[in-house]
């Protein structure tokens, strides 16, 4: 078994309190979503993984989030989405487009809820996560084409038949349901001087990395996507949108090739810096996850440590978070990828 160490509160800390940042999202918020949150999904393991830390050269602690019925992270975010929803007189259905983790999120929210729920995908789609979905007791309707495509034909359907649309990243509930991430690890593992964060829409970016300009200004936001779906990370660098043509990652889970403005203006605010990376270390990654933690995740899990491998001198000897967001991958690519 893989050494760990455990990490607790620790008393004393004196946690920051500077202005909050001028972005969409709202600390307190994050906090009272806390309790609208499934319990599977709050308090998620976050420890020190020696070995791990001894092969990149740094104290790394790993954040876990596919300790969950869904293996992944987004089901802070749905939670918090439909609390809101089962409260509210106006809608008792709910659509959105995903490539596999949000929709098997809102599925999975949704049937708590006793809310009908309609997933749209892309052709590409992850057909585990699909089967998932279905699971769950969601509609799946399939587009041709990617998530574009899929986030296309949902807002068409959501107007067309009162359904509620759940645009992640621009539902602001969404981000601040990840950002309950960010409060478990300043309130949890003491100082850090990093924290990697995979940025795909920008939910869990801009929630984590709000939480720690708002608690922890000190700590790095990092943000980290593929070369081969960069829009984000070139509209971060551009400060303005840049959308791309198309996409060609096994991450699918970050794949997107339109960055919503709104998500934009808060990631130029909350993250510090934003880095590409090759899938030779995203699969790298996803081996020493696998060597050094016993972990099996999915490709968009691994982007942190992908990171540190492409840019070791910049955390030699830190103290470094990465958040293990999702393990939906398919058995035999994950055994082609990593064997």
């Amino acid at each position: 078994m893989p050494e760990v160490i455990r990490l607790r509160p620790k008393e004393n800390i004196q946690i920051s309190q500077p202005a909050e940042p001028a972005v969409r999202l709202d600390i307190d918020r994050i906090r009272s979503s806390i309790p609208r949150i499934a319990p599977v999904f709050r308090n998620t393991p976050q420890y020190i993984c020696p070995p791990l830390g001894a092969a990149l050269d740094c104290e790394i602690i790993l954040k876990l989030e596919t300790a969950n019925p869904i293996r992944c992270f987004k089901g802070r975010g749905t939670e918090t989405v439909m609390a809101r929803l089962a409260d509210s007189p106006d809608f008792k259905a709910a659509i959105c487009a995903s490539a596999g983790n949000l929709g098997q999120a809102l599925a999975y929210s949704g049937q708590r809820r006793g809310i009908s729920t309609t997933v749209v995908v892309g052709s590409d789609a992850n057909p585990y996560k699909l089967e998932r979905i279905r699971a769950l007791g969601a509609t799946v309707r399939i587009v041709d084409g990617d998530i574009e495509d899929a986030r296309d034909l949902a807002r068409r359907i959501a107007q067309s038949e009162g359904a509620f649309l759940v645009e992640d990243s621009e539902n602001l509930d969404t981000c601040e349901g990840a950002g309950t991430i960010g409060i478990e690890l300043v309130e949890g593992v003491g100082p850090v001087d990093a924290v990697l964060v995979a940025l795909g829409g920008g939910a869990m970016a801009t929630g984590v990395g709000y939480v720690f300009k708002c608690l922890a200004p000190h700590v790095e936001i990092v943000c980290v996507q593929p070369k081969g779906a960069p829009a984000m990370a070139l509209s971060w660098r551009a400060r303005s949108v840049v959308e791309t043509d198309r996409v060609d990652t096994i991450a699918d889970g970050v794949a997107g090739r339109f960055p919503i403005p709104a998500v934009l203006d808060d990631l130029l605010i909350v993250a510090d810096h934003v880095a590409l990376v090759e899938e030779d270390s995203i699969i790298e990654g996803m081996r020493l996850l696998y060597r050094h933690a016993g972990l099996v995740v999915e490709p968009s899990a691994a982007l942190g440590v992908a990171a540190i491998l492409e840019d070791r001198s910049r955390y030699r000897d830190r103290r470094v978070v990465t958040i293990i967001c999702g393990a939906n991958v398919i058995p035999a690519d994950f055994e082609r990828w990593v064997r």
